[in-house]
């Protein structure tokens, strides 16, 4: 038994993705790669052995504990980790997310914490939200490079939403609606922002621009 096995990658085939944080229109979000326990027990059965691993449950401040032993050299070895209630399913999820940390602790998927966060299209599903293109080629991608080490910190930040035609309409009509220069310059100052922040495309802060000086000379 070779204990270090267990921290080999899984095939790309068995990662399903999840959403984490998400922007306020919950048009975009964060996907999150998981594995699903069973593929985590049956790691356990590969590299361990049928008799040369078990696990066991506890509760401790309203957490399952799970408790993963590996019997190396004929000694039992313990890790554990526990996680509150889930969502969906509160108790089984309790059980199989405990069982996952824990099974973390050993090196069982560790890798996955070290995937880059991207963030995808979601799509609504009933009352819940789930990733539109669970095989977006940056979400293989960054699965590719925590897999073979590489990890790529940054901080997740809300992906910028373009202004699309009806709100450059919207800016256009608050452009005309103008009935003072101290007015348009204010107006002007927020279009200005938009741009900087990179919502507005060039030409259509352009197209802004020679409303604002139509309306300025109207003046």
């Amino acid at each position: 038994m070779n204990i270090e096995d267990l921290k080999k990658p899984f095939d790309p085939s068995l990662i399903s993705w999840r959403v984490g944080a998400t922007n306020k229109d919950k048009t975009k979000g964060i996907a999150l790669a998981y594995i699903d326990a069973r593929d985590v027990m049956e790691r356990f059965d590969e590299v361990c052995g049928l008799g040369n691993w078990q696990n066991k449950y506890s509760h401790a401040n309203q957490k399952t504990i799970c408790d993963i032993g590996i019997r190396i050299d004929n000694e039992w070895i313990w890790k554990s980790n526990g996680a509150g209630d889930t969502q969906v399913e509160a108790e089984k999820g309790a059980i199989s997310d405990a069982f996952k940390r824990s099974a973390v602790m050993w090196g069982v998927g560790r890798y996955l914490y070290d995937v880059q966060n991207i963030w995808v299209e979601l799509k609504q599903v009933g009352r819940s939200y789930v990733i539109a293109n669970p095989n977006d080629s940056r979400l293989i991608g960054a699965l590719e490079k925590a897999a073979a080490g590489i990890r790529v910190i940054e901080e997740p930040k809300e992906p910028v939403r373009m202004f699309e035609a009806h709100d450059i309409q919207v800016l256009e009509d608050g452009i005309e609606e103008c009935q003072s220069i101290e007015e348009l310059k204010a107006k002007w100052t927020t279009i200005h922002s938009y741009h900087k922040a990179g919502r507005l495309q060039q030409h259509d802060y352009e197209s802004l621009e020679k409303v604002k000086d139509r309306k300025k000379g109207e003046m």
